[in-house]
């Protein structure tokens, strides 16, 4: 491997807004800068909430621009959703959001031609409504899809933009229930069965592949000198977040942070057990084959709605003032879709607590130890299951993403875990999509060598486990009881 350092832009897009970021590595090296910064605001037009696609592709040209010369570029979004294209290459319309009510008494339709079970054994995914399969299955009878020669993830539509190619990135197709997780290729049988032809996807592309050369007009456009190659990174967000978990060894759950919680494991075979099915933990694919066990938990979406809903108050003060309530008075589940919509976030907690008869939270710091109580005590949760449905034993917690900077948070995770968290990186999905970047040029090596240079050069924050841990099962009884 060659010593020099060298530069990589990573596009990260997220639900609401997308960043380009350098990241500069070499053996001892991985520093990361933030490029630019564009919104991600969705569009509802009367045929219903639409992705501004064009927007984020100029978002992400303007932040190449502002990058400088760098010796490859990465893209990775969010999951599920795709533009569709004609046998021209043309987007047909703008992407259709996952937010769009499009699919509702879809699923219970796909599961009568294949039960939710045998779709389950079959893919590995856990049940929302959004995931791609329910929206092929709304979208079949639309004059665009009947028009639709070409399918592509986020991700990939706009790497096509950018280089000319079309391919379809292994992580982020499995997110689509289409994949089998046990060998990463393509569910035919479940395919074949619900009509949705699989020539409409590109072929797949694993990270590390080359995905292609940034077009002349897009190195006009952004100042760069080529040739600039587009590398496949694990394009869904998830999956190089998981990728950046700085762990040393197998024995370890992530917990990925942010609007949402995504608790788990990283494995090298699914879980495809009933058991696992019932307890909604989902089988993803990540880097190197391996597969991200984990459960969606709502995340910090609980705190920003309440904060929205308070008028932005100052969040340092909000959680040291919560850090003074008593611990545990009143949990709710953190995973009910009572809380899924925006609006009025304080009053449904207040009225989650008094339906369950716990002590109702009042003011703005009772209610925000509410909350990171009962995020802690779906991580407490997530983790145990993930342990005992992977019969995969636990020594320590990784907490990545925005969460790690809420030192509140990451302790009484520790705490109601029993376990030692580890905090870090912040940007972890922009570093796993730099680091797999800096591994297919030769930079670094495999994912431990990754993982060793992580840890080495970010900054890291040890939490250990304090209190009692009687108090933990209690509250979560508190949960199970309702």
């Amino acid at each position: 491997m060659s010593a020099a350092v060298r530069a990589y832009a990573a596009v990260d897009l997220g639900a609401s807004s997308g960043r380009v970021m350098v990241g500069r590595v070499g053996r001892d090296t991985l520093e990361l800068r933030e490029a630019h910064r564009f919104g991600n605001r969705p569009v509802r037009l009367p045929e219903g909430l639409r992705w501004d696609v064009l927007a984020l592709y100029a978002g992400v040209l303007e932040g190449l621009r502002a990058a400088g010369q760098v010796d490859s570029v990465g893209i990775d979004s969010w999951a599920v959703d795709y533009g569709l294209l004609d046998a021209d290459g043309a987007l047909l319309g703008n992407p259709v959001h996952y937010r769009d009510p499009r699919t509702e008494g879809v699923p219970e339709k796909v599961w009568a031609t294949v039960p939710a079970a045998e779709l389950y054994a079959a893919t590995g995914l856990q049940y929302a409504p959004f995931n791609t399969l329910y929206q092929l299955a709304a979208a079949r009878s639309t004059d665009q899809f009947a028009h639709a020669a070409r399918l592509l993830l986020i991700p990939d539509l706009l790497a096509y933009w950018l280089t000319g190619q079309q391919g379809t990135e292994l992580t982020n197709a499995s997110t689509t229930q289409l994949v089998d997780p046990r060998t990463g290729t393509w569910a035919h049988a479940v395919a074949d069965r619900l009509g949705i032809d699989l020539g409409l996807f590109a072929p797949l592309r694993r990270p590390g592949d080359p995905a292609g050369l940034l077009r002349a007009e897009v190195l006009e456009e952004t100042g760069l000198t080529g040739p600039v190659p587009l590398t496949t990174v694990a394009s869904h967000d998830t999956a190089s977040a998981v990728a950046a978990v700085p762990a040393v060894g197998e024995r370890f759950a992530y917990i990925c942070t942010g609007t949402w919680s995504l608790a788990g494991l990283e494995l090298t075979a699914p879980v495809l057990t009933e058991q696992s099915r019932a307890a909604n933990f989902t089988n993803e694919l990540g880097l190197d084959g391996t597969v991200r066990h984990l459960r969606n938990i709502m995340g910090l979406w609980l705190l920003q709605e309440s904060v929205r809903a308070w008028g932005d108050p100052d969040l340092g003060g909000l959680l040291r003032d919560a850090a003074e309530v008593p611990a545990l008075r009143s949990v709710v589940d953190a995973g009910d879709a009572d809380f899924l919509a925006p609006g009025r976030m304080p009053d449904r907690i207040a009225a989650a607590c008094l339906a369950s008869g716990q002590p109702v939270p009042r003011t703005p710091a009772e209610i925000t130890r509410c909350i990171l109580d009962s995020l802690a005590l779906a991580h407490r949760r997530a983790v145990a299951d993930a342990e005992r449905l992977a019969d995969h034993p636990v020594d320590v917690v990784h907490i990545v993403g925005g969460g790690t900077r809420n030192a509140l948070l990451c302790q009484l995770t520790a705490d109601a875990c029993g376990l030692p968290v580890v905090a870090g990186p912040t940007e972890a999905a922009a570093l796993g999509n730099v680091l797999v970047q800096a591994r297919a040029h030769g930079l670094v090596g495999d994912r431990a060598d990754m993982r060793g240079l992580l840890a080495r050069t970010q900054p890291l924050t040890r939490y250990e486990p304090r209190g009692d841990a009687a108090r933990w099962r209690e509250a979560e009884a508190r949960l199970t009881a309702r």
